[in-house]
């Protein structure tokens, strides 16, 4: 299957924009709970399907999750107790870029966990999740797949393009010979955190525009008719003729304008 073109992806994503919208609007009206996890390889995409959604969502009300590794003080804290500080409250939406699945995926396979520990957690982890689903809490947990060969191309990317080496980093140096622990990994977290009420969905994003839209509709699918109708804005005519922007002794600088000629 070819790759989608740029532009047939925007046509696409663009009426589900508008329905993200619409569930942004519905979560506020009715008080919901929404979280949203994105977990995968390195190099998956799954910054560039949280951007699908948070981009048209206002930031007051979705925030996204991205912590950087344990504190000493976070360390010693109960392990989900630094991801409870973040769960969102009444009409509030959280997507979470990794998640408390860290344990079991990068923490493990790089040594970062005992094994008791990696053990402990998936055994607790079904419980934690359910506390949080009959709280009200909609969770829903994407997998975004990515096979090896698409991962090194996105690697060699981000290593050619200075705008986006930022975001390699020692870890993703030392998983690239890791490949196999981490589908170990990840198949033994399946198994033991997949169930009837915090379901896992496995999206493939060899094509990423591609698992955005499949990621998107998918949870878009699975919410209940969100459309709760959109509130009227009084906007009244200004009453008098625009104003120009005025200026003391400062003066804007000057418009750069990318299509003159030198």
């Amino acid at each position: 299957m070819s790759r989608l073109k740029r532009k047939h992806y925007e046509k696409l994503i663009e009426p589900m924009e508008a329905e993200l919208v619409r569930m942004a609007r519905w979560v506020a009206a009715t008080g919901q709970r929404l979280v949203v996890l994105f977990e995968g390889r390195d190099t998956a995409g799954k910054g560039g399907a949280i951007n699908a959604i948070a981009d048209v969502i206002n930031p007051r009300q979705a925030h996204v999750v991205a912590l950087a590794k344990p504190t000493e003080a976070e360390a010693g804290q109960w392990y989900f107790q630094r991801y409870v500080d973040h769960l969102p409250g009444r009409g509030q939406i959280a997507l979470f870029d990794r998640s408390w699945y860290n344990r079991a995926g990068v923490e493990k396979v790089m040594g970062f966990a005992t094994p008791d520990q990696v053990n402990a957690f998936l055994r607790a982890v079904p419980d934690f999740e359910k506390l949080l689903v009959d709280d009200g809490i909609l969770l829903f947990k994407y997998w975004l797949s990515c096979d090896q060969e698409q991962q090194e191309k996105r690697f060699a990317e981000r290593l050619d393009d200075p705008l986006k080496r930022w975001k390699l980093s020692p870890i993703d140096q030392a998983a690239r010979a890791h490949y196999a622990a981490y589908t170990a990994a990840r198949e033994a977290m399946l198994k033991a955190t997949h169930s009837a009420h915090a379901p896992w969905t496995l999206v493939d994003f060899n094509d990423q525009r591609r698992g955005r839209l499949t990621l998107v509709r998918d949870l878009l699918d699975r919410l209940p008719d969100t459309d709760c109708g959109e509130a009227p804005v009084d906007w009244p005519p200004l009453g008098h003729k625009p104003l120009k922007e005025k200026f003391g002794v400062l003066k804007p600088i000057e418009r750069f304008d990318a299509g003159a000629a030198d």
